[in-house]
């Protein structure tokens, strides 16, 4: 499955989360989130990503392995996702290690998600702050095949066009990224 997703600056925090509100209830949640690639860099290069999440929320704590290929998207960057939970986070880092792959970048996401079906489709918003990173973000993401991206971006936008988020909120930028630039500087 392809994760139709796109990320917004979100410049009036306060009104997307009222009209969020209005559409579910959200859940506060802090993702811990560590990203592996090669020593040189490889799956970087590629526009992969190697990732393992813990999650902390108000009711459990959960850790996530996840895979996410190249884009096939190259407007959204929308990206094939694969994703699986995991019992005992050590022990995936350490296997990760195992097999030659490194830390390349740690940091935290301070998120309220909220799923909810719109546009026919089961949608997930979450608004996003990463400390180290000045402003609010919001990702929408729904799940689609291939041949139907087109027409599940195209519901996003819509979708995103109703939280009040203009095309030209739009960003590609990743928080890895971001995260790196702020640490040099």
């Amino acid at each position: 499955m392809i994760e139709a997703e796109l990320k917004a600056r979100v410049h009036a925090p306060e009104e997307t989360l009222r009209r969020l509100e209005e559409r579910a209830g959200g859940r506060a949640e802090v993702y811990q989130d560590t990203y592996y690639d090669t020593p040189d860099g490889v799956l970087e290069a590629r526009y992969e990503e190697l990732r393992v999440r813990t999650v902390h929320g108000q009711d459990e704590t959960r850790t996530v392995l996840t895979y996410k290929g190249a884009p096939v998207d190259e407007e959204s960057g929308s990206k094939p996702e694969h994703e699986t939970r995991v019992e005992d986070a050590a022990a995936v880092h350490a296997t990760l290690r195992g097999l030659g792959y490194v830390p390349f970048i740690a940091f935290e996401k301070r998120c309220r998600n909220y799923a909810f079906e719109a546009c026919g489709r089961q949608m997930l918003a979450t608004l996003v702050r990463v400390p180290e990173v000045d402003g609010t973000f919001l990702e929408l993401e729904t799940l689609a095949e291939e041949q139907d991206l087109g027409a599940a971006l195209g519901d996003v936008r819509t979708v995103l066009g109703e939280l009040g988020i203009r095309a030209e909120d739009l960003t590609r930028e990743l928080y890895t990224d971001a995260v790196k630039a702020c640490r040099k500087g």
